[in-house]
């Protein structure tokens, strides 16, 4: 789950009932309001929610939104074609930016993933296809009533994991593959009492 890692307490920013783990600094709030489980069928937006998500390994995920403009400049506006192509000196210029998080592995598993990202989109068509192939096009909608209830992974994340790792990404075991599931909208995960839940739910219907 993306807040996993508390953020700063704030007061909330309306009435309306909203995930736990949410504070209402504007950025947050929008991003759970307006992405959080929206389906993202776009190869662009799925390479970039990859990269933040494996960025995020061991962090909160309230850490890498603040840094999420600063990853698009720094990444050329996530675009897989031109990280693929990145060299050593890039990686040394990655280390020095301090907008971003400056590990070596995580940085290079960035150059990696983009490779990887462009391998499987050349043998599936898009992105796309391959990863909403494992929910058979359709979003998992869930109906947990607690934060508790929500697992950190699951059968089918592990089953990605393998599959993602099998195809040279990195960074993307269980735990970040189903927190990518969520921000993509592969599986719905708002919770019940969230006023988004029941919006998700009658688009998907």
């Amino acid at each position: 789950m993306e807040g996993k890692s508390a953020a700063p307490p704030m007061a909330a920013p309306d009435q309306r009932a909203r995930c736990g783990w949410v504070n209402s600094d504007p950025r947050y709030v929008a991003y759970h309001d307006e992405e959080w489980g929206v389906p993202v069928r776009d190869d662009a937006r799925l390479f970039e929610f990859l990269i933040l998500e494996t960025a995020q390994a061991g962090l909160s995920w309230y850490t890498i939104l603040q840094k999420r403009e600063h990853y698009r400049s720094a990444f050329a506006g996530f675009d897989a074609a031109q990280m693929a192509n990145y060299s050593a000196t890039d990686v040394s210029r990655l280390m020095e930016d301090r907008g971003i998080v400056r590990n070596r592995r995580k940085i290079l598993a960035a150059v990696g993933n983009a490779r990887a990202f462009l391998r499987v989109r050349d043998e599936f068509g898009s992105f796309a296809a391959y990863m909403w192939g494992f929910v058979d096009g359709r979003p998992i909608v869930n109906h947990w009533q607690t934060l508790a209830d929500v697992p950190p992974m699951t059968t089918l994340s592990i089953e990605l994991s393998r599959d993602m790792k099998k195809r040279g990404f990195t960074f993307v075991g269980p735990t970040v593959c189903y927190a990518h599931m969520q921000a993509t909208g592969m599986v719905m995960d708002h919770l019940t009492s969230c006023f988004r839940h029941a919006e998700l739910e009658r688009q998907d219907g």
